[in-house]
């Protein structure tokens, strides 16, 4: 699933709020109105991402409000996903806060951007023949929320993996699926089992519904098994699975990991299941589903890697219950995702053409990935990246790598944002790297960690 291009690829240094000029941008002698004052200042840029609070007793005084009611302020924010702690370093604003605020341009000019996690636009298929082939006639309310086209062949793309359809959705994405499925089942203050590294806008998301993530370590092939049985026993009320190109850490599900992690699961029969397939479409990784038999589960699968970030849709099949609370919010809301693009995604997706340029672009995408795995190893340098568009190496320090490397002209990622208890490490984004730069990139971080003694970790 590709990230939000303001913030949640390379984290920015922490920006302290100078205490001189708070009294111009948080005010209020309550906590609702102290924490709409701080919730205005984020959306209108005064307040930036990343950017640190002052402790509760100094803005306590500042404002002349008891710290109890700063405090309570604060913790609505957090509960919000606005801001977050951070332990010695404080309160901060949220590097991901849901609310539409920008941000300077990340990399830049002149300097190779390995950030994105995203596709290479180069190698996305033409729209040229599925646009030709829509229906131009103006449209009508529609009768029903999905066309009958694009079901049948999610319904085959699924079965072909051994996923059963006993209900589907057509919803805005693979975030979106996550979402409703969450909302289906979760309350606020609930706790959700996560990978750890996790695709940082799965853990913004859900601060952001007030949920609490439990962090479930990961290797290659996937969620450790004894991870994620102390998270379900911690009262985790959910699970969220990334099968195969798992961003950032590049796992994928084997056989029998699966059916590891199948026999925790079976201890835990109320907690729901979401399998977050977003690469379903183009990955040639095998899929290991663990939703059969499950009592509460969604696997959810988009068209975004597929077809280019436009393409804002997703399937979503699971449980009848999970799945009508989904559907049946989605009615009273955006009602259905748009029918020109669900037909024309069904255009894409039933066009042979098509299927075989995406086999030929993953197998360039795993090559790719590939190169720059083999230029580390070849320099002693330990990396993750079973499958996707990523690369994940362990360093010690990962500011400092991060803009050490910006200064040889690479942009990457640093891990801070994407871990809970996951060691420090830097993201590498493969998709667009070329054949020459595979082994420039680890030429360059291998002499950035000689420099620096003790700044590796494997």
């Amino acid at each position: 699933m590709p990230c939000a291009a303001r913030s949640c690829d390379i984290a920015p240094s922490v920006r302290l709020v100078p205490r001189s000029s708070l009294r111009h941008r948080v005010v209020g002698s309550t906590a609702r109105s102290i924490g709409s004052s701080i919730e205005a200042a984020i959306r209108d840029g005064e307040l930036a991402p990343g950017a640190r609070l002052p402790t509760i007793r100094e803005l306590a005084t500042e404002l002349g409000v008891s710290p109890m009611t700063v405090g309570t302020a604060y913790r609505e924010l957090r509960r919000r996903g606005l801001l977050s702690a951070a332990g010695r370093r404080g309160t901060r604003v949220s590097e991901g806060p849901p609310l539409p605020v920008s941000a300077a341009p990340l990399v830049p000019t002149g300097v190779r951007d390995l950030t994105t996690g995203n596709p290479d636009p180069e190698l996305l298929p033409s729209l040229a023949s599925a646009l030709g082939r829509l229906d131009p006639r103006p449209r009508a309310h529609p009768l029903t929320n999905k066309l009958d086209r694009l079901v049948a062949l999610a319904e085959a793309h699924l079965a072909a993996d051994g996923i059963p359809t006993p209900a589907l959705a057509v919803v805005a994405g693979a975030l979106d699926g996550v979402e409703r499925a969450l909302a289906a089942q979760l309350v606020p203050g609930d706790g959700v089992a996560v990978e750890d590294p996790s695709f940082v806008r799965v853990l913004d998301l859900l601060r952001a519904l007030g949920l609490v993530p439990i962090p479930v370590a990961v290797d290659d092939d996937g969620p450790q098994p004894n991870a994620l049985e102390q998270a379900l026993a911690a009262g985790a009320g959910a699970f969220i699975l990334t099968p195969r190109w798992q961003n950032p850490f590049g796992a994928r599900l084997t056989a029998e990991r699966a059916g590891d992690l199948r026999q925790v699961l079976d201890k835990f029969e109320d907690v729901l299941l979401i399998e977050d397939d977003h690469a379903g479409l183009i990955a040639r990784e095998p899929v290991h589903t663990l939703a059969p038999e499950r009592r509460r589960w969604a696997t959810v699968r988009s068209a975004s890697k597929a077809f280019g970030a436009d393409f804002r849709l997703a399937v979503m099949t699971g449980d009848p219950v999970t799945i009508a609370r989904a559907e049946g919010r989605q009615l009273l809301g955006t009602g259905w995702v748009s029918h020109v693009l669900q037909e024309l995604v069904a255009n894409l997706w039933e066009d042979e053409t098509v299927r075989k340029q995406l086999e030929q672009t993953a197998n360039v995408y795993a090559a790719r990935r590939r190169r720059l795995l083999d230029a580390l190893a070849g320099r002693g340098i330990a990396a993750h990246g079973a499958s996707g568009l990523n690369v994940w190496i362990g360093v010690a320090e990962e500011a400092a790598t991060v803009g050490a490397l910006l200064q040889r002209g690479w942009a990457v990622v640093a891990g801070e944002r994407w871990r809970l208890r996951a060691e420090p490490a830097i993201r590498i984004t493969t998709s667009t790297l070329l054949e020459d730069e595979a082994d420039a990139v680890a030429a360059d971080l291998a002499d950035v960690l000689a420099r620096r003694p003790g700044a590796y970790a494997s």
